[in-house]
């Protein structure tokens, strides 16, 4: 059978070693579905219900193999779909490949039928962005296109008219007129592992070397450099702090380590950031400026493979460009083991406290049910490599203050673009890329409302998926931020009664439970974990429960004094709420 451009596509992707797609077909992709199916004993096509969860398993597959993923879509409203994911790859630098159909060429302009130029809508997200409109150019930009979006880590965008897809992949429609010949490629791409300047390294040390109180801060781009973090942090007496999504970079229970930082971070690492004079950041580029020093109080040291970023939130006396393993190898070689410990056995003490404190706060007796008590019971019934993906939302609170990072446990959320509903459909991906490993996707009952077809979709191909549904009835991050405003809270609550997600798992075929009770929060969590397949809890909690900062500012509290004075509902539930907490941290 004459090879057609779909198929011409569907191998390469296969030589580049991508074995799985995620998507939805439609008439705007015929072309391309034929071309995947004469690959299916390489390719895997992963059918999904809506496209956007399609961009979302894409980037979750990305985000936790480092490979490429790839989403496809049909033609106008499909391409449409996937962008809200897509955008989640951009901000979070995971390498996508988006693959959409376009309206035959000879149609094109005339206002057809799901006629959207999707080279145009993508302009923003994608740093590669083509129609192709010639069997010539392939398979070369499917190449171009691969590189581009590994070597940068964003995302990359192919949209093939549907007559292109089907055209015959050897055709040489037009005369040749210009000097140029087609594109000549190949499926590799050179990505090696970067090295620090000798220079960079030695100004980096000089000012770690006078700092006297050393704060470390590292993001996701260190999570494959534990070893070398912890060695660091170790010759500096310098305790670690942890983005949320650089939380499986070390154990959370490592004594170097104080936590997270920010809104969703503790106490002691809020603390040693007002106290220090210097700071080691690592992969990361923190967005939230108000928790980092004050300008002028501690003097930067920052890593990075993308030396775009580096002095993006304060400035950075010794930047270094590189990755952060042979970075963080080549500072351990020059550092001396620093002999005074005070400044990291102090915030240690705080950090033995604050683990005291959200401990307390996981009450097996309090009703209703407090969601940090949810959280702690799938913590301590999961494995120590289980895989936990997070919605964006209090239950990103939850899951930052008592979801414990050890052994080989990872975690995952849409870090800067914070987006709802990620969770199911990254945990679909990641099940899929680690079939024996445990994954389990926390989320609340607004993000799993969004996509939750996706279940149906765990079902049918037999991902044993965990969902554990946070479920308040109500959009909680936004009426706490309304909130710490000083507004009282509008428009944020569903009408009673709370959903019953559970019975959507079993009409699924899966196997699901409802938990209203404190009692039956923890074996409901046990049982849903030692089932085979996919599994659902939805447990009703307490709506009322502030996800409250590490360290409470005066702002903080007047603003939430106002809110009440001005109307806020439900304040009688919400005081007792906070009082319980507070009551539970001092018995502590």
């Amino acid at each position: 059978m004459q090879e057609i451009v779909g198929e011409s596509l569907a191998r390469r992707l296969v030589e580049w070693g991508v074995d799985t797609i995620f998507g939805l077909p439609g008439d705007g992709i015929n072309g391309l579905m034929e071309g995947f199916r004469r690959q299916r004993e390489r390719l895997r096509f992963v059918l999904v219900h809506h496209e956007e969860a399609a961009a979302f398993m894409a980037t979750g597959y990305a985000k936790a193999t480092g490979k490429l993923g790839v989403c496809v879509a049909t033609s106008g409203p499909g391409a449409i779909h996937l962008l809200n994911g897509l955008y989640d790859a951009k901000l979070d630098h995971v390498p996508v490949l988006a693959i959409t159909g376009m309206q035959e060429t000879s149609v094109l302009g005339s206002h057809y039928q799901q006629e959207v130029h999707t080279t145009h809508l993508y302009q923003d997200v994608a740093a590669y962005n083509l129609m192709v409109t010639n069997p010539q150019q392939m398979p070369a930009v499917v190449d171009l296109a691969i590189r581009n979006a590994l070597s940068n880590r964003t995302v990359a965008h192919l949209t093939f008219p549907n007559d292109v897809q089907v055209a015959a992949a050897a055709e040489d429609p037009y005369r040749h007129v210009s000097p140029g010949t087609p594109p000549a490629s190949m499926p590799t791409v050179s990505r090696p592992p970067v090295a620090p300047a000798e220079d960079e390294i030695d100004r980096a040390v000089a000012v770690l070397d006078a700092g006297k109180k050393i704060a470390m801060l590292v993001g996701t781009g260190a999570q494959d450099a534990r070893d070398e973090v912890l060695a660091v942090a170790e010759k500096l007496a310098s305790p670690i702090v942890k983005t949320l999504p650089g939380k499986h970079v070390v154990p959370d229970d490592h004594p170097l380590t104080t936590g997270g930082l920010g809104l969703l971070g503790t106490r002691p690492s809020e603390e040693l950031m007002e106290e220090c004079d210097t700071v080691l950041m690592v992969g990361t580029s923190f967005p939230y400026g108000k928790f980092l020093p004050s300008p002028g109080q501690a003097k930067v040291v920052q890593l990075d493979v993308d030396p775009s970023l580096i002095g993006m939130r304060l400035p950075a006396a010794a930047p270094v460009t590189a990755d952060a393993k042979l970075g963080l190898r080549a500072l351990v070689a020059k550092l001396t083991r620093r002999p005074d410990r005070s400044f990291l056995e102090k915030h240690q003490r705080g950090m033995i406290a604050w683990r005291s404190d959200m401990a307390a706060l996981q009450d097996p007796q309090r009703k209703p049910i407090a969601p940090q008590y949810l959280m702690g019971c799938v913590d301590q019934a999961a494995t120590d490599d289980a895989i936990l993906t997070c919605d964006s939302g209090t239950i990103a609170t939850w899951a930052a203050r008592h979801w414990t990072i050890r052994g080989g446990r990872e975690f995952y959320l849409s870090g800067n673009l914070a987006t709802m509903a990620p969770g199911l459909p990254y945990a679909i991906a990641m099940q899929h890329a680690y079939p024996d490993r445990q994954v389990i996707a926390f989320v609340g009952d607004g993000g799993f409302a969004m996509l939750m077809a996706e279940f149906l979709t765990a079902v049918r191909h037999e991902l044993p998926i965990k969902v554990i549904i946070n479920n308040n009835n109500s959009y909680g991050q936004i009426l706490w931020e309304q909130i710490i405003l000083g507004y009282p809270e509008y428009a944020v609550r569903h009408r009673q009664p709370e959903a019953n997600f559970a019975t959507w798992a079993t009409g699924c075929g899966g196997y699901g439970v409802k938990v209203t009770q404190p009692g039956d929060v923890a074996d409901a969590v046990r049982a849903a974990l030692a089932q085979p397949g996919p599994a659902l809890v939805d447990c009703d909690v307490n709506p009322n429960e502030p996800p409250m900062p590490g360290k409470v500012k005066y702002d903080q509290a007047k603003h939430f004094t106002e809110a009440f004075l001005r109307g806020q509902p439900h304040k009688m539930a919400t005081m007792v709420t906070v009082a319980r907490d507070k009551i539970n941290e001092l018995r502590s």
